[in-house]
């Protein structure tokens, strides 16, 4: 392992900011935590929620807290502390988390668009094609197939010779450390570029799902608008995912030193935790049967 620290740039691009960053970032992180653990519990205690539906919301709120856990806490304790160092070993770790965050988020995003085409494509053979074993598979899919992907990732970054030691962002990212890099980056470059086109394609086929189910709604009349309803919470999660992806993608790709520093701290985070915030609320207002349990069980004023 490399002994080695790295600096990261930018916290010193906000300090005069950093009490502000604080306060926020100390209110948005509890949110964020009670938030998903109501849905979590809502979903687990109320037996008409048993349903793959909602369990794959379930699990879509077990990944927001395992994303918005992954720096948030360690972002706090860098502003309040001023100490802007990281080592090689816990640079690795936030680099291996903000992956496996990533990919359980669009692994299940994909996987619940499958369910709502099946639901509403073929309703009559539903309950014959997402089955409980199924579903188990689905959910263990969405964790385990993302932890391969970057344990790979990982352990080919462990090996770059390193010529540099300073990140311009407030947390570590792969691309910021393989721009650090004075041995050949080949094989993370070829590497990728292949994860980035099989994500690229399943986010094609997401929308092209969700064009066969808006296709097939409108065709259905008036039920056809109330099948699609159901849709609608999981294409603004989808949207809410790939508008913090595409922030992060040109913070980290693209020569952004034109922006404030502010103003790329915010966008940084978007992902790591005003979405994991947008997603819970989201499905307790637009999801009826969800909205409808926790009024009557009275989570909220439990919390």
């Amino acid at each position: 392992m490399k002994n080695i620290s790295f600096l990261l740039d930018g916290y010193r691009g906000i300090y005069d900011q950093r009490y502000i960053f604080v306060v926020v970032l100390s209110l948005l992180y509890p949110v964020m935590i009670i938030s998903n653990s109501v849905l979590i519990y809502v979903i687990c205690v109320e037996r008409g929620l048993h349903k793959p539906m909602y369990i794959f919301i379930c699990n879509l709120a077990c990944i927001n807290l395992y994303g918005g856990s992954a720096v948030t806490p360690f972002i706090l304790t860098k502003m309040m502390t001023e100490n802007y160092q990281i080592t090689w070993l816990a640079c690795l770790v936030q680099i291996y988390s903000i992956f496996t965050y990533g990919g359980c988020d669009l692994t299940n995003l994909t996987i619940m668009a499958y369910d709502r085409y099946v639901s509403i494509c073929y309703p009559l053979e539903y309950a014959k094609i997402i089955t409980p074993k199924k579903v188990v598979i689905g959910v263990a899919v969405s964790w385990l197939l993302p932890f391969v992907r970057s344990t790979i990732t990982i352990s080919i970054t462990a090996n770059l010779k390193l010529c540099g030691v300073i990140i311009e962002k407030v947390y570590c990212d792969n691309f910021s450390v393989v721009k650090l890099a004075c041995s050949d980056t080949l094989s993370i470059n070829v590497y990728g570029a292949i994860m980035m086109f099989l994500t690229t394609l399943l986010v094609v086929i997401i929308f092209y799902t969700y064009v066969r189910i808006i296709f097939i709604c409108l065709k259905l009349s008036k039920g056809g608008r109330v099948r699609f309803s159901t849709c609608v919470p999981h294409l603004i999660a989808l949207l809410n995912f790939l508008i913090g992806s595409c922030f992060e993608l040109f913070q980290s790709r693209f020569n952004m030193r034109h922006v404030p520093y502010t103003v790329r701290v915010v966008l940084s985070l978007y992902v790591l935790i005003l979405s994991p915030i947008i997603n819970p609320i989201m499905y307790g207002v637009k999801t009826q049967k969800i909205r409808e349990t926790i009024i009557k069980r009275n989570v909220i004023s439990y919390t």
